[in-house]
């Protein structure tokens, strides 16, 4: 037989079982579109860490207070080592920084008439809007002159303006931030939400009324803030300013022996985290490929049971010339076509979950054609690999023998 007859046969055999092949491809199935899904949305989650990443901005620095390795402990209750002459100092000390703002940061209720809503409230230099990569959607933002005087005015989020005054123009309004009236000057565009911060529902206020007015943080060294945002001119030089602002605040706070700040790199930060999403991307890919194995196993029981069922069909070809190899060539095509059926259906599958994950949740999980005709690709070497047993023992069947047994 040539390679087409062997084919329309082992078709036609298999078609004559439809319900046998189906459950047989089940296992093919679940492990194709594991495999593609998984890497699919692993994709996905590295798109996503990218994306809040670069929402920070990749030439970042950000100092905070605290022990370098320490447990992330309440912005309340961290210790007070970093003060706003830090900020400044970094800006003029550090070359190769392009922009520094500094904040105290703390959750508190906004008010306004009968409407109150628990917001993110940082308090500023005007610096923020260009570190943090925010940008006005009307009024205007903080001035050097309204945190030298401790002036009264808020900015707030898109999300927070929509909760507190709907469509209404709301410059020009007070709201109360824990009592303190507030003169709202301007209006946030929409930022979104990254690690969990929603920087919509957030007001901005001068850093000296903050401490001052709102949380009264209180330093002996200076007006004591929560964070320091670097940007950094190059991102190629973002080992050597951290090496910069390391060492310039070892000298200020006249530390001999453990820091008492914590400086992180976002780029490093990404490239963690991308690694992190990668290895646990390839642990479920890992394990989802585990499916195809026990497909494969699965088709080895079922055409082993189909070599006994076909004793007396396999007699009768080998008594009227069939040879060895087209006997062991016949049952290694079917093996072959129920693995690959298998692989294109759960490959269909596994596309249809991912486009699911694309639209209902944050990740952005890609279709990867590489994976794709990789999984196929193995699905049709695990069916010729489990294949061969039930074929070689078919094609050693004594014709004699074969047809007295049936």
């Amino acid at each position: 037989m040539n390679f087409i007859e062997s084919v329309k046969m082992a078709g036609k055999t298999l078609l004559a079982n439809k319900t046998r092949s189906s459950l047989t491809m089940i296992g093919m199935i679940v492990g194709n579109a594991s495999v593609i899904a998984m890497i699919g949305i692993g994709q996905g989650a590295q798109k996503f860490v990218a994306a809040e990443v670069q929402s920070l901005g990749t030439n970042v620095l950000i100092v905070r207070p605290g022990v370098p390795n320490a447990r992330r402990s309440a912005i309340s209750s961290a210790p007070q080592t970093l003060v706003l002459p830090d900020a400044k100092a970094i800006a003029t000390q550090v070359p190769s920084v392009q922009g520094v703002s500094a904040e105290l940061n703390s959750s508190e209720i906004v008010r306004y008439r009968n409407k109150n809503v628990s917001a993110l409230i940082f308090g500023t230099i005007p610096e923020f809007l260009e570190v943090r990569s925010f940008e006005m959607a009307k009024g205007r933002f903080l001035t050097d002159l309204d945190v030298r005087q401790s002036n009264q005015v808020v900015v707030l989020g898109s999300e927070l303006t929509e909760k507190l005054f709907g469509n209404a123009n709301p410059l020009g309004e007070q709201v109360r931030i824990k009592n303190v009236s507030m003169e709202i000057i301007g209006v946030l565009a929409p930022k979104g939400t990254s690690f969990g911060t929603n920087y919509d529902n957030s007001a901005v206020v001068p850093i000296a009324t903050m401490a001052n007015r709102i949380v009264g943080r209180k330093s002996p060294y200076g007006l004591a803030v929560t964070s320091i945002f670097i940007s950094i001119k190059d991102e190629l030089r973002m080992d050597a300013a951290q090496f910069q602002v390391e060492n310039l605040l070892r000298l200020r706070h006249k530390i001999t022996t453990e820091d008492d700040f914590n400086v992180r790199n976002q780029k490093d930060l990404m490239a963690r985290m991308g690694a992190i999403s990668g290895a646990l991307t390839l642990m479920l890919t890992a394990v989802a490929s585990i499916s195809l194995l026990v497909g494969g196993i699965g088709i080895m029981n079922i055409m082993l049971a189909s070599v006994s069922e076909r004793t007396q069909e396999i007699g009768l070809r080998k008594a009227i010339g069939a040879s060895q190899q087209d006997i062991l060539f016949q049952f290694i095509v079917e093996a072959v076509i129920l693995s690959a059926a298998g692989g294109i259906v759960g490959t269909c599958v596994g596309v249809g979950g991912i486009l699911l994950v694309g639209n209902f949740t944050p990740l952005q999980a890609g279709i990867s054609p590489v994976a794709i005709v990789l999984a196929v690709s193995v699905s049709g070497a695990v069916g010729l690999f489990f294949g061969v047993v039930p074929a070689r023992q078919a094609a050693k069947l004594d014709p004699i023998a074969a047809l007295r047994s049936a």
